[in-house]
């Protein structure tokens, strides 16, 4: 963990690597790493989805870093499809013109490294210069971006809940009355391994560059401006939307094209982020603070519906009493007691367990704690949905996700068949959903700080007084509870207060989207935002 002079010049080798990813005329010079460069966590604790993996170190260019022209040709993606679409929906029918292809990325050297997927929805007839268009993205590390186009903003949708939530279920698209496309144009991307896009390259270390925090964003930045450029968009205004980890990778991407790519952003709007993993992993009392309310709100879900401002006595007790009692620490008998009692009393949980664990309870042992007298564990995306536990007389945890597992099947089947039947792209090889060897082979630096995104988050609002942020929660959410966000917020300078940004919280868990009300709530926000 020490912060050398040595690691220092890796985090910033590895940064500068990435610049070189465009054509000898698209090279333009990259900011010095951030701390989060720099950072180790190891795990990937809360935030993303995903599940912990270890990470590899690569930097350097040299001569073997790029594959030969005909290595890269064989694995070359197909050339891009535009069809025209149409989607009847309640009371409007939107036309616009569909895009699956991708857009190559090269080092300095111009060799190619690597094809970007994406998919683009233009609706017709509108003005170019004043159309807005927003580039969207999931997490992961090592997701694609299905779970956004397809649950929440695309022309067409694929229900997460109900019948819909089971791995048997039909695959089959419905229009979106929901969608974004009325109030601006969509590009959905998916970073390298996810998605169809790929490597064209067969150097490791070339490989590994796009693997780390910063390398990722970057590449992503430049995907952006390319699109840019090859749709004539430039003059549009332009907003950027990440899901999950894409609250690291959000914030750095918009400062990355504030100050490499040369374009503006008006707008970024999170959904489910993780903007800081240093206080909500390992020792940290604040992860503690951050998913209390979350827990809570599960424990009164199970009872009646539940609302975020029936949770402001949780919220106030969070970062007050319990707060100062978790700092006296277990040294402190009275208080422990205290505590415990009082976290069994709001989460529902077994005051004896809540004294044994000193009522610090972290996810995975409140998703088994919660009802585990029968034998069922909660989800980590939406903890208000529970799964049999398939090991319930287990000692240890051997137990997924019954918010989130189900879904990959159908998921993947609708994101393969749109792209492939409807919109006429075939690429060869398989498409990638969740990349575990993605999410393996991450590598979120060396050092002392874990990742962060709240120092752009910082930068950029400073930079340009009319950039916006809008983040979107779920109550029943414990892979990136609500409050962790909250606490972050409360914590910007007042140049960034509330005119400027805004957090709203729903019903729902990571993907809240999947419900009706909370789906169609949060597109009133963006669109307001948009507008």
């Amino acid at each position: 963990m020490a912060n050398s002079f040595a690691t220092r010049l890796t985090a910033a080798l590895l940064v500068a690597c990435l610049a070189t990813a465009a054509r000898a005329d698209d090279e333009a010079p990259q900011p010095s790493p951030s701390p989060s460069a720099q950072a180790a966590s190891g795990q990937n604790p809360i935030g993303q989805k995903g599940r912990a993996g270890r990470g590899e170190t690569g930097s350097g260019s040299g001569a073997n870093a790029t594959a030969t022209t005909p290595a890269a040709e064989q694995h070359r993606l197909p050339p891009d499809s535009t069809t025209k679409q149409s989607v009847a929906l309640p009371g409007r029918t939107l036309n616009f013109g569909a895009t699956a292809g991708s857009i190559r990325v090269f080092d300095d050297k111009g060799e190619p490294l690597a094809d970007v997927a994406y998919t683009s929805y233009q609706l017709d007839g509108a003005e170019k210069a004043s159309r807005p268009v927003t580039f969207l993205f999931n997490g992961g590390p090592g997701s694609a971006s299905a779970w956004l186009q397809f649950g929440n903003v695309g022309p067409w949708r694929l229900p997460f809940d109900g019948d819909g939530a089971v791995s048997s279920a039909s695959p089959e698209l419905q229009p979106n009355a929901d969608t974004w496309l009325d109030f601006t144009d969509l590009v959905f991307i998916d970073p390298v391994g996810t998605g169809y896009s790929r490597f064209v390259t067969t150097s490791e270390e070339a490989r590994k560059r796009f693997f780390t925090v910063d390398g990722d964003a970057n590449s992503v930045a430049l995907v952006i401006r390319r699109w840019l450029e090859k749709h004539d968009r430039l003059t549009s205004p332009k907003y950027v939307a990440g899901e999950s980890y894409g609250g690291i990778r959000g914030p750095k991407v918009v400062r990355n094209l504030q100050m490499q790519q040369g374009v503006g952003v008006r707008g970024l709007i999170l959904i489910s982020p993780v903007l800081d993993f240093r206080d909500y992993t390992g020792s940290s009392i604040l992860q503690y603070v951050a998913s209390l309310p979350t827990m809570t709100a599960v424990a009164r879900q199970a009872k009646a519906p539940v609302t975020r401002e029936d949770l402001a006595d949780v919220e106030n007790y969070a970062r007050g009493d319990f707060l100062l009692d978790l700092v006296k620490g277990q040294a402190d008998a009275e208080a422990t007691a205290r505590l415990a009692d009082k976290v069994a009393s709001l989460t529902g949980i077994d005051p004896a367990v809540s004294r044994r664990l000193a009522g610090r309870f972290d996810i995975g042992e409140f998703r088994r704690e919660f009802d585990r007298k029968n034998g069922k564990v909660t989800g980590r995306y939406d903890a208000s949905i529970e799964g049999f536990d398939p090991y319930p007389d287990s000692s240890s945890f051997r137990f997924n996700d019954p918010s989130g597992d189900p879904l990959m099947a159908p998921l993947t089947s609708a994101a393969v068949d749109l792209t492939t039947r409807r919109l006429n792209w075939r690429p060869d090889g398989s498409y990638h959903l969740l990349s575990e060897s993605v999410n393996k082979g991450w590598e979120f630096g060396h050092g002392i700080s874990p990742p962060e995104s709240v120092t752009q988050l910082r930068q950029m609002l400073a930079l340009d007084p009319k950039l916006k942020l809008l983040i979107g929660h779920g109550l029943f959410d414990l892979a990136t509870p609500y409050f962790a966000s909250k606490i972050i917020l409360d914590q910007l300078p007042a140049f960034a207060g509330p005119s400027r940004t805004r957090l709203v919280v729903y019903p729902g868990g990571h993907m809240f989207y999947s419900r009706d009300g909370s789906r169609q709530a949060f597109r009133k926000e963006v669109e307001a935002l948009v507008k």
